[in-house]
């Protein structure tokens, strides 16, 4: 498989901004000495490459963003089961986004992609290693994981449809989608 420069420098680009986004501009809540709530825009970045740039550009962007980040500001030990679920935020979407096989992506293409994929992660997975981890309440993080994402579903997928209506044209020409 044979990744252009030009890909690897948009996916370098999205791996900053998820480390940003998730490391410094969000808001962490604690309980105890483990962060149980997070409200921020750091998985979009890995969501926006596996829509984009494919399931293993997503996955990479993801895992690589989390590596990086907790080497440069870690939030509690290392656990691996985090990288796994950062590199799925963006596999599933960029997964979803193949299997409709569309020239073009719809609002709802965007919305199901997007939902089912923060569904698994943020909702299900997060949660279940924070409660195997460090026995935060698994219904508690559930519920506030799925407030979290009733706001962030769908403001992801007006970004992203944004985003791609806007690079559409350049990102084509590349061969990068």
């Amino acid at each position: 498989m044979k990744i252009s420069t030009k890909k690897i420098a948009y996916m370098a680009m999205l791996v900053v901004l998820n480390i940003i986004l998730t490391r410094i501009a969000s808001i962490r809540i604690a309980i105890g000495t483990i962060e149980a709530i997070r409200i921020g825009f750091g998985g979009f970045p890995v969501i926006l490459a596996g829509i984009a740039m494919g399931p293993m550009a997503g996955g990479t962007v993801g895992a690589i963003g989390d590596l990086i980040g907790y080497w440069i500001n870690p939030m509690g030990p290392y656990m691996p089961h985090f990288t796994l679920t950062a590199a799925l935020t963006g596999v599933i979407p960029g997964a979803m986004i193949r299997l409709f096989k569309t020239e073009q992506l719809g609002f709802w293409h965007l919305l199901v992609a997007i939902a089912a994929g923060q569904i698994i992660t943020s909702v299900l997975l997060v949660p279940y290693f924070l409660y195997r981890l460090f026995g935060i309440p698994l219904v508690y993080k559930i519920v506030s994981s799925c407030i979290t994402q009733v706001f962030n579903i769908p403001i992801y997928t007006i970004l992203a449809k944004l985003i791609l209506k806007r690079l559409s044209f350049s990102l084509a020409q590349q061969k990068v989608i």
